[in-house]
């Protein structure tokens, strides 16, 4: 009966077989530790990912609501400062409607209407661009004309055509005006 005993032989692994199986084991274990550390990582840096956008979009959509807020908030700023303005143009336009009205006063009311209101807008950063008698500058002023001038230097302002403005130091709109060429040639006097 030694064939039996051959038999429960073959059906047991060798330790050599078993030492083979468990290094296999342990090689896959390993494998697939970096495997699953890697995808880990992976997930939580995809979450940090989308709560990052997540945050940059709430923190564009804060900045515009604020921004929308600010320009809501100037505007009121100098409409209330405009209001009086309003009420005293009001006020003249009824005074020019009476039967009996003084055009000398109505034009007095009205200039003082345009201080009034010139004064306001000044409160607010705007100036006026009046460059009479100042050499052209083409950052601020628009040349419409050139004209010969014997009392304004060449490439000077003569006259301002359409007054210019500045906010705040920014160019709203430049000035028009006319630019001497300088004296008349002697022959086309």
């Amino acid at each position: 009966m030694p064939e039996p005993e051959s038999e429960a032989t073959n059906a047991q692994p060798t330790p050599a077989a078993e030492a083979t199986s468990n290094r296999a084991a342990e090689e896959s274990n390993d494998s697939a530790a970096p495997l699953a550390a890697a995808r880990a990582e992976a997930a939580a840096n995809y979450d940090k990912y989308m709560r990052a956008a997540a945050d940059l979009e709430n923190f564009r959509r804060r900045t515009m609501r604020e921004k929308d807020d600010l320009r809501l908030t100037a505007t009121g700023r100098v409409l209330e400062d405009i209001f009086p303005v309003l009420d005293t143009l009001g006020m003249a336009i009824q005074a020019a409607r009476q039967p009996n009205a003084d055009v000398k006063s109505l034009v007095g009311g009205v200039d003082m209407v345009l201080t009034q209101l010139k004064t306001a807008l000044g409160n607010h950063g705007l100036k006026e661009i009046q460059p009479a008698g100042q050499p052209f500058d083409p950052h601020q002023h628009e040349a419409i004309a050139h004209q010969p001038s014997a009392t304004v230097k060449e490439e000077h302002v003569i006259e301002v055509v359409r007054t210019g403005y500045v906010l705040n130091g920014r160019l709203l709109r430049p000035a028009s005006v006319v630019v001497s060429s300088g004296p008349a040639p002697e022959g086309k006097r």
